[in-house]
C-alpha cells in the first residue's frame, strides 16, 4: 500500500488515484466504507494571506518510518483492511493538495475514525516545518515530534 512522503516534483498521486489502489485490494469484498481527505495550501485566514508554503522535514528517512508506523498503529487500532497516506513537501501555493489520506474498512464507524485518527496523528506526531510567506511577512510553523 501507498505510504509516502513525496518531494516536490519526483511523483504526483491524487486523492483518485489512493481510492482506485484501495479498490484493487484483496479484502475489498469485506469492504462497506472508503473514506478520503485531501488537505489543501489554505490562502486565506482571516486577516492572513499566504502567497506560498514551504514544507520541509529534518529527517525524512526517520518521518517516513515514523509514517508508516503510525498507519500500521491506526490499522490495528480500527481493524481496517487498508490505509494509503501521500504527504508533500517542497514549495506550494494555495490549492495545491498537500496531504492525502484514504482509509477502507468493513463499516463506516471505524473508518471514519480510522481517516480523522491519521489526519490528527500525522499533524501532532510527524516533525514538519511550514515556512509561510504572507502578506503580513513570513513565518515559520513548526510540528509534531
Amino acid at each position: 500500500m501507498t505510504i509516502k512522503l513525496i518531494k516536490q516534483g519526483e511523483e504526483e498521486i491524487t486523492i483518485n488515484q489512493l481510492i482506485d489502489e484501495l479498490k484493487k485490494i484483496p479484502q475489498i469484498a469485506e469492504c462497506g466504507a472508503i473514506f478520503a481527505f485531501e488537505g489543501l495550501v489554505r490562502g486565506e485566514e482571516k486577516d492572513l494571506s499566504t502567497q506560498t508554503l514551504n514544507m520541509t522535514t529534518l529527517d525524512y528517512d526517520k518521518s517516513q518510518m515514523e509514517l508508516e508506523k503510525l498507519v500500521e498503529d491506526v490499522k490495528d487500532k480500527h481493524q481496517v483492511k487498508e490505509v494509503a497516506v501521500i504527504h508533500y513537501l517542497g514549495k506550494f501555493q494555495p490549492g495545491d493538495p498537500l496531504f492525502l489520506v484514504a482509509v477502507a474498512g468493513a463499516h463506516r464507524q471505524e473508518t471514519r475514525a480510522a481517516l480523522n485518527e491519521v489526519i490528527e496523528r500525522v499533524k501532532y506526531e510527524l516533525e514538519f516545518q511550514k515556512e509561510e510567506e504572507t502578506n503580513q511577512g513570513n513565518r515559520i510553523i513548526m510540528s509534531g515530534g
